[in-house]
């Protein structure tokens, strides 16, 4: 490639940052769109940090150029969120209209100084993937708080103060924070709360600069004011009023108190007629017509269609999937406005953000004394000295991406440069005997000194100029692979890769040390099967702690639930708990023996495990009784939902948190599920070992007693899965009064295809021992499927019939009232549904009438089904039907959503084997377009991956959901090179995951077979059994 003719560098540069061009474009790496021919002007630019930058553009090119040359300029990916702002020759503050030449709208740019801002505020900051990002929302606050335009309470704006303080000067000392304050006004009315402001700063010791750019947009966020500009208007009675818009829709405000939304659902169309702003509102049956538009007064007509822009801005950025399409131009008369978004939507961003590895770059934080590694992961100090000078001296230690500083402070490593060597290549930080002990409040960190480091750039330093493409060379942006980090060349940074909503810590590894710590750590096969015990462990304690912790946690604080339910359910389940958290500190300790890691070890005597299963399996048969009164709590549990709705609003409720990844109700069941994972372990260690081995004895004899116990269970369990998978399915459905009924069992679900009047219909279909159901999803607000049509088993009959429809795999179903012709995305799926019908007819014919069991305690449910669940953060859409970014709950992101979208199906038969086939462990993973590979600790349970930064994390950051999934190993064309890998694909999704070990690759690839495509699910040759 040709070089580049010296230009002047970039702030970025100058701090070693790579080049990024990837700013309003779905392909990263790209440059800005060709300056059309013709003379230079410069346009002055004020960023958040109020610096000014002078940027040189084409006379004729369109604002679009000057905003990604913005952008490039600061290395911003997620520029979207941005835009441009000045004041206009009519004195009003409009945004740059990046389709149009931007000379065309700055009549005269030598005197107008252009703003660079927040144009976007989403509901979430969680949304933000860059900690860049995160800053200059930042100081977008910390500028809406000084000029009086956030209005909050004392304590919020204390609060948020006291957060941007110690982003700028660290940690309080009493001197420095009030000597700060008097020569910085970040309130209009600071001086009437610096006692507050001082008090809540005392208390971020050890925070981050990252940290509190977090917790100042938390806060901010909450607020009724966060991101809202008003504008001035009166409605039809002459009250004065304030319009503005937001990601929701459209807000009226009276004074700073809002008094009315309109949700863009709501909204039919906006427009402005002269001095008339016009919101049209869909009919609504309950009010007169008249009502269906409403008007307000703007001071002018620019003011209205100014405001009419950035409507039709946000309704884009936040509901659209993709940028609107150009309208075509007509041909003889034009009507109406041709203005449009132009730009990403919200959706796109995170999207790209998602398929690509992109590049944190370091930043600097111009009013921060506080040194800030924005980008730096912890490295060796031969790593560390070949970084350039300004990017080394101007990036704080203390600010390192939230993982890295997590980690560090669980392996009490801190204020070391690199981070303890993790076992067998894979961080893993130290053991902590007690789950519950969260990382997020670790103590103060050990700054240098950064009167002695840091570069400071003076405020009254010229602006420096950027010309279009000036950068460091000409090549591409990719990122060398984490394994393949070879010495650095100067003039390049260190480059960590990050990965969508989950940040990586940083560590790079190359071959000989991986293999080095691979031969230092064991390799036995025994090992890894004890390394299996303590994984799932640590997530079976987890799982516990939604019931002993947060459930009781939410009914103690409610007056209404009954103290008899709760007794029941604490009593039974806290003695569960208290047992397996010292089962897993014992676990903890064999297995830091077994690895060398504690003074204690002697090799012969610690490296087995057998023991400690066996003396943990007899304890453990002491708790039966209480393993027996489960299904009387969840039974009591479902009775107390049923008759009072308060109780049914706190379970939702506490679904709706994130810690309740799952469906509440699996959670009770965890203790049962247990056992099989116990039997199935101690199966493999039995079936590794020799019978000469001296932990074969211990393993054989825990293995009976486990086996003897689970079978004792066996009978309570399977009843209460069949429960609570009914009450589940309750959820999903709408239309039907008496789903949970005695003697009823599920056996499948999944998606057909009804033939009808109008073609083949995609349908839900619900498989039980007595009826078939068929469905069609609703428009609810939880997505729930309304109930078309019951079709008995009793005498019903099934023939296939593709030839006589000339519909691939149908078949025809005869019931005695109704006949109906179906028909399966493929041969296997109708195999397994004809197989499945068959034996649940000829179950309906054999019984004689409903037996008494667990169901009988459960009358037919006679209440409305309302929304239940939480907002999991899923890697995979579900959803591509819809056209705007609305998130649901956890009810639309089932399995039987799964299975509507993937048109596939599960049945209790799979529920069964997904029980048994949980597992948990850290993996790397790497995307299909990425270089890099990222530790992350993940969860497989109920069809899904569940991804955590460590271990200790409360709650997965984000999902995805395996049903149609297929799991291979990657081709040589692909270019892995590398052992134990396994690859997930589904359409142009595709996914890989690193193990540590074959045995662990064996695991994971076996676990996740049982959870992917139906087809590749091996037809059972007795499923009657199971029934």
């Amino acid at each position: 490639m040709s070089e580049l003719a010296e230009r002047p560098s970039t702030a970025g540069q100058r701090l070693g940052a790579p080049e990024s061009f990837g700013v309003s474009t779905l392909e990263p790496g790209l440059r800005p769109p060709a300056q059309p021919p013709g003379r230079q002007v410069s346009i002055r630019v004020q960023m958040l940090d109020d610096t000014q930058e002078v940027f040189q553009i084409s006379q004729r090119a369109p604002g679009k150029v000057l905003f990604d040359l913005v952008c490039v300029h600061l290395n911003l990916t997620e520029g979207d969120y941005f835009g441009l702002e000045y004041t206009d020759h009519r004195k009003m503050t409009v945004w740059l209209d990046l389709l149009k030449p931007a000379l065309k709208q700055i009549r005269r740019p030598k005197n107008t100084i252009l703003r660079f801002v927040v144009k976007f505020f989403p509901p979430d900051h969680t949304q933000l993937m860059e900690e860049l990002t995160r800053y200059l929302f930042a100081l977008q606050i910390k500028r809406d708080l000084a000029c009086g335009r956030l209005i909050c309470n004392d304590t919020s704006a204390a609060l948020m103060v006291s957060h941007i303080i110690q982003s700028e000067i660290g940690d309080f000392d009493e001197t420095q924070s009030w000597q700060h304050l008097l020569h910085n006004k970040y309130l209009p009315d600071q001086d009437a709360i610096r006692d507050k402001i001082i008090d809540c700063h005392r208390q971020h010791n050890g925070q981050t600069p990252a940290e509190s750019d977090y917790q100042l947009l938390e806060i901010a966020r909450r607020l009724e004011m966060y991101g809202v500009r008003l504008y001035p208007a009166k409605d039809r009675e002459g009250t004065k009023l304030s319009l503005t818009v937001a990601h929701t829709g459209v807000l009226v405000f009276q004074g700073y108190t809002k008094i009315n939304a309109f949700n863009w659902s709501k909204i039919r169309k906006l427009s402005f007629k002269r001095k008339r702003f016009l919101i049209k509102l869909r009919a609504d049956p309950t009010q007169n017509s008249h009502h269906d538009t409403l008007e307000f007064a703007m001071a002018s007509r620019d003011c209205c269609k100014v405001f009419w822009k950035i409507c039709v801005e946000y309704h884009a950025f936040f509901r659209l999937f993709e940028e609107p399409k150009p309208k075509p131009k007509p041909i003889l008369f034009t009507r109406g406005s041709s203005f449009r978004f132009s730009g990403r939507t919200q959706k796109q961003i995170i999207d790209h953000m998602k398929d690509s590895e992109l590049k944190k770059v370091p930043f600097e934080r111009k009013h921060s004394k506080v040194l800030s590694s924005s980008s730096m992961s912890p490295r060796s100090s031969s790593f560390r000295s070949q970084v350039p000078r300004e990017s080394a001296t101007s990036v704080p230690l203390s600010d390192q991406p939230d993982s890295a500083r997590l980690e560090a402070r669980a392996n009490g490593t801190e204020e070391r440069p690199a981070i303890t060597p993790p076992t067998n290549g894979f961080p893993d930080g130290t053991l902590n005997s007690d789950p519950s002990h969260q990382n997020h409040n670790g103590a103060g960190q050990h700054l240098l000194n950064p009167e002695s480091l840091e570069t400071k750039v003076s405020p009254h330093e010229s602006p420096r100029v950027v010309t279009n493409g000036s950068g460091p060379g000409d090549g591409e942006t990719g990122v060398a692979g984490m394994e393949d980090v070879g010495p650095i060349p100067e003039g390049q940074p260190l480059s960590p890769l990050t990965s969508p909503l989950l940040i990586e810590a940083g560590y790079v590894r190359n071959d000989d040390e991986e293999e080095a710590r691979r031969k230092k750590f064991p390799t036995d096969k025994a090992y890894f099967i004890a390394k299996e015990l303590l994984t799932t462990e640590r997530t079976y304690l987890k799982d516990l702690q939604v019931i002993t912790e947060f459930f009781q946690k939410a009914a103690g604080k409610d007056e209404a639930f009954p103290d008899a339910v709760k007794n029941l359910i604490s009593s039974h389940y806290e003695p569960i708990y208290r047992f397996h958290r010292a089962f897993l500190k014992e676990t903890e300790q064999r297995l830091a023996q077994w690895e060398g890691r504690s003074n204690a070890h002697i090799k012969g005597d610690y490296q087995r495990i057998g023991d400690v299963l066996l003396k943990n399996v007899q304890g453990l048969r002491q708790l039966t009784v209480h393993l027996q009164k489960h299904s009387e709590c969840l039974v009591e549990l479902e009775r107390a939902c049923r008759s009072s709705r308060k109780v049914e609003a706190l379970c939702r409720d506490l679904e709706q948190q994130r810690v309740c990844y799952l469906p509440l109700y699996i959670f009770l069941l965890r203790p049962l599920h247990r056992l099989l994972h116990y039997k199935l372990i101690l199966e493999r260690l039995c079936k590794h070992y020799p019978p000469t081995h001296e932990d074969f004895r211990d393993s054989r004899a825990a293995l009976a007693e486990i086996s003897e116990t689970a079978l004792q269970l066996q009978g309570i369990m399977m009843k209460m899965e069949n429960f609570q998978k009914l009450l589940e399915l309750k959820k999903d459905l709408t239309g039907i009064e008496n789903l949970v009924l005695p003697g009823r069992e599920f056996i499948r679900l999944g998606c057909l295809s009804k033939l009808s009047g109008k073609g083949l219909q995609q349908r839900m279909f619900f498989l039980f021992s007595d009826c078939l159901m068929y469905t069609s999803r609703g428009m609810t607000p939880s997505n729930q499927f309304k109930v078309h049509g019951q079709l008995p088993l009793y005498g019903m009959t099934i023939r296939e019939s593709e030839e006589e429809w000339g519909v691939p795999h149908s078949f025809t179903l005869f019931g005695q009232r109704q006949s109906i012709v179906v028909a399966a995305s493929c041969a296997a799926e109708m195999e397994r549904w004809v197989e499945d019908i068959r034996m649940a007819i000829d179950l309906a014919e054999q019984g004689s009438g409903p037996n008494a069991d667990l169901l009988s305690t459960s009358p037919p449910d006679s209440k409305p089904l309302e929304d239940v669940g939480a907002e999991p953060e899923s890697e995979e859409e579900l959803c591509g039907s819809r056209s705007s970014l609305e998130r649901q709950s956890q009810r639309g992101n089932t399995t039987v959503h799964v299975c509507w979208h993937r048109n596939t199906s599960v049945s209790m038969v799979d529920f069964s084997i997904a029980v048994e086939n949980q597992l948990s462990g850290n993996l790397l993973r790497k995307f299909k377009n990425s270089n890099g590979w990222q530790k992350l600790w993940v969860v497989f349970t109920n069809f899904s991956l569940f991804f955590y930064k460590s271990h200790q994390d409360e709650y997965p950051l984000a999902s995805l959901p395996l049903l149609g999934y297929a799991v291979t190993v990657p081709a040589e064309s692909e270019n892995i090179h590398k052992d134990y890998v396994f690859k997930l694909h589904f359409k142009s999704h595709v996914y890989y995951f690193r193990s540590e070990s074959e045995y662990t690759f064996e695991r994971w690839m076996e676990v996740i077979r049982s959870a992917t495509c139906s087809a590749s699910r091996p037809l059972l040759s007795s499923r009657k059994d199971l029934y």
